[in-house]
């Protein structure tokens, strides 16, 4: 069982995100908000200049057992420390992420030009960066919560379906009504859903 809950958040680096779920959880956890740095409210740090460097970041911060719980391109990132050191994460809970798969022909609509008119703080490293890890995922022991919306044209349901076919230990909850927000829209249902995976529920 988790010592930690490590709540990542997606591109805006929104560390309030989480907040109203992670409120609900009931397992005794320690909670813990990780921001992006350079994103949002969480200061530049002249050390991250790349996802490798966001990875490190959270592996670090993972000095005990950790469940990661990860929005949209932070559950890419999450994968990425899964697949670096599975000995210190005990579960995965992701929402509505590309999981670091091709997403071509799924339907997903590309959030980049949006993001990176409307925040053009954002580093560009960040915006651009793309990578396949479909053939990676396998490797990934870990329950795993696959949480997505009915109504997310980020990353639709189909995204959720592929993902889950490529982690072994997955499972896939879809929430009706719900969009590419539905970790902050939906929290009782959220943080439920999570205390079931984590054996507190």
């Amino acid at each position: 069982m988790p010592t930690k809950l490590v709540f990542l958040p997606g591109a805006l680096g929104r560390m309030d995100f989480w907040i109203p779920a992670a409120a609900l959880i009931r397992h005794p956890a320690e909670k813990i908000h990780f921001g992006w740095p350079g994103f949002g409210p969480t200061p530049h740090d002249p050390d991250v200049n790349g996802i490798d460097d966001l990875v490190d970041k959270v592996i670090a911060e993972l000095d005990v057992p950790s469940a990661l719980i990860a929005q949209s391109m932070g559950g890419t990132i999450a994968l990425r420390v899964a697949l670096a050191r599975p000995d210190l994460v005990t579960h995965l809970i992701l929402a509505g992420t590309s999981g670091g798969i091709d997403v071509t022909g799924l339907g997903a609509e590309d959030w980049r030009p949006f993001v990176r008119n409307d925040y053009p703080a954002l580093p560009g490293w960040f915006l651009d960066y793309h990578e396949d890890l479909t053939d990676r995922l396998h490797r990934i022991s870990i329950p795993t919560l696959l949480l997505w919306g009915d109504a997310d044209p980020i990353s639709p349901v189909k995204v959720g379906e592929k993902l889950a076919a490529c982690l072994p230990h997955s499972k896939l909850h879809v929430i009706e009504g719900a969009d590419h927000d539905l970790g902050y829209t939906h929290a009782p249902q959220v943080a439920a859903l999570i205390d079931r995976l984590l054996g507190s529920n």
